[in-house]
């Protein structure tokens, strides 16, 4: 992957962060939001990696997905799934 779309996938991301971090504080229950939102993200790459078996379509465990679909929860695991579709990862 060349260096500019490098980091332009991270501003991006970054950028999606920061809106999710904006959205969980205004809400009345921030921590509570984001601990279901990190449960179901995880949740949701488990049930991918196990239905990998059948489909062959899984996603690996790293640093980045892991905070992905922790930060985002079951959209950030669709993102994963649409980047690798894409980038043929």
């Amino acid at each position: 992957m060349s260096l500019g779309l490098q980091i332009l996938v991270y501003a991006v991301g970054g950028l999606v962060a920061l809106a999710v971090g904006t959205a969980l504080l205004k809400s009345r229950r921030p921590i509570r939001g984001l601990l279901s939102s990190g449960a179901q993200g995880i949740c949701a790459l488990a049930a991918v990696n196990v239905a990998g078996a059948f489909t062959g379509v899984s996603l690996g465990l790293s640093l980045l997905s892991g905070l992905c679909c922790v930060v985002l929860g079951i959209p950030g695991v669709v993102a994963l799934l649409v980047l690798k579709v894409i980038f043929n990862v």
